[in-house]
């Protein structure tokens, strides 16, 4: 076992390697745990029942120092178990009636996946005057990794939470480049964004919106068949089928043997 903590408080074995870059201070991570107490065979806590769990902030949603310490060692990918003494576990009192005083646990650890929000937490930390002035590469960094977040929400089927990233990522896309190739930079940030909007509407069932932001990302680029196949699935949910077709039908011209947009136009016949 490897001493992480230099006195025997925090000790780690890896029983699968990861790959990649080590978990940042800053970064929120997917884990799947179970803790057990010493000589248990069942664990106090788990969440390995869970498909996708919710990603957590180091420093502030993690709360045991022992494991914070283990997963800055952690890569992607990567499995540990951990032993940790009672002061970077529960301390002295435990926490009863789980955890007896002065107890010793052993905790199993996989990271499924962690994003880096540094950035972004400093960036929304700004008065919108200074954000104003932020450089246009970290603007960008930032709404990449709130599209990010809103990705693995929306992979969790938090729709609503997942459409808060995107509209947080869109807000700060709107200022206005010094240069043609500015310009080209946002517009590509912005059109990942409006369409993961125009998505997270559908999901949540509110196809005006949907299609609001399908075609502002139509004004980017008119030829983007995801942004056509969006604005004709929302046309479809609200039953204005003739606009429905027409969106489907240009999408279908850029990808002819796109399944989905066949299938939706199938739907769209019957």
């Amino acid at each position: 076992l490897r001493d992480l903590s230099g006195d025997g408080g925090v000790l780690k074995e890896v029983l699968r390697r990861g790959a990649g870059e080590l978990v940042p201070p800053d970064a929120s991570v997917a884990v799947k745990y179970s803790g057990y107490l010493e000589y248990a065979e069942e664990p106090f806590c788990t969440n390995c029942y869970r498909k996708l769990p919710r990603l957590m902030k180091l420093g502030k949603d993690i709360t045991l120092g022992g494991l914070e310490i283990g997963l800055l060692t952690m890569k992607k990918g990567e499995m540990a178990r951990f032993v940790f003494m009672p002061n970077y576990a529960y301390g002295k009192l435990g926490c009863p009636p789980l955890i007896p005083l002065n107890a010793t646990v052993l905790f199993e650890v996989e990271v499924l996946d962690f994003l880096d929000s540094a950035e972004s937490d400093r960036f929304f930390a700004l008065t919108a005057e200074q954000q104003g002035v932020f450089p246009l590469e970290k603007v960008l960094k930032v709404a990449d990794t709130e599209r990010e977040f809103g990705n693995y929400l929306y992979r969790q089927q938090h729709f609503m939470d997942a459409k808060d990233r995107y509209k947080r990522a869109h807000s700060i896309l709107g200022r206005s480049p010094s240069s043609e190739a500015e310009q080209r930079q946002i517009d590509a940030s912005k059109l990942l964004v409006l369409l993961n909007l125009s998505l997270a509407y559908l999901k949540l069932e509110r196809p005006a919106r949907a299609l609001t932001y399908g075609e502002k990302a139509l004004e980017i680029d008119q030829r983007n068949a995801k942004a056509l196949f969006r604005c004709g699935q929302a046309c479809l949910c609200m039953t204005e089928y003739e606009k429905a077709r027409d969106f489907l039908i240009r999408a279908q011209h850029i990808q002819p043997f796109n399944h989905d947009i066949n299938n939706e136009l199938k739907k769209l016949a019957r």
